[in-house]
């Protein structure tokens, strides 16, 4: 099985986000170890994300691109999120909103469209889904007009917007990986020829939509500590540094 080297890339650059996303996550939040994962995590998702938009608009693939926009949507206001000061916007947060606006409208256009047909996927993606990241997206919107009318986050809301949006993109990839394509992880393995050393139980379905709903998971589980415990009240998120390599 040959790959291309946009796919090779997208590939690498997706399952480097996923190592070291989940390293960010549970290392503890701005410690260096933290923040080096950080890095890794951005440029890769933004590599990753990239090369997914190009490859679907090369392979015509319409569902594919804005899931690659989104995803550098997403990792790229988070990382502008910890790169500000407190209270910080520009005029690019204006411009970045209509990327979640168009994706979650087009999206609720798309799920209405597949219920009147009387069919309930679209391409093997679910309506349930479809209809799940058009509202996400909208709920991105939301807070980013909510953010630029304010005035800016701080504190506590500074450092949950950083939060959600760095584990949703990490959510995207692991759905991507795991239950993206055929089988992708063993299709992987068995091009380096892994697959058949490896046990059957590594690639069952079920394993799959657990890693997948994982970073969810974290995602909740960081936004209640964050805002619901005394964990970081009266704390601001540690500047990042103003690139992400």
């Amino acid at each position: 099985m040959s790959y291309s080297p946009s796919l090779i890339v997208h590939i690498c650059g997706g399952s480097l986000g996923l190592l070291s996303g989940t390293a960010a996550v549970c290392f503890r939040n701005g410690s260096p170890r933290h923040v080096l994962a950080g890095k890794v995590f951005v440029a890769s998702m933004l590599t990753m994300g990239a090369f997914a938009a190009y490859l679907a608009i090369v392979r015509n693939q319409p569902n594919n691109i804005g899931g690659g926009i989104l995803t550098v949507y997403l990792i790229g206001t988070a990382w502008l999120t910890a790169r500000r000061r407190d209270g910080e916007t520009s005029r690019l947060d204006w411009v970045l909103l209509l990327i979640p606006l168009a994706n979650g409208i087009l999206s609720w256009m798309t799920g209405v469209k597949v219920l009147r047909s009387g069919h309930s996927s679209l391409d093997g993606v679910p309506v349930g889904m479809i209809l799940f990241m058009g509202s996400v997206c909208l709920l991105a919107a939301a807070g980013d007009v909510r953010m630029l009318v304010r005035g800016g986050v701080a504190g506590v809301k500074r450092i949950s917007r950083h939060l959600w949006r760095m584990c949703f993109g990490l959510f995207i990839a692991a759905g991507s990986f795991f239950l993206g394509g055929s089988n992708r992880p063993l299709r992987l393995l068995s091009t380096v020829g892994l697959g058949k050393y490896l046990s059957p139980a590594l690639f069952n379905t079920t394993l799959y939509l657990v890693l997948t709903i994982l970073p969810l998971i974290l995602l909740i589980f960081w936004l209640v500590r964050v805002r619901f415990t005394n964990a970081y009240k009266g704390k601001s998120m540690p500047l990042a540094p103003t690139s992400p390599d």
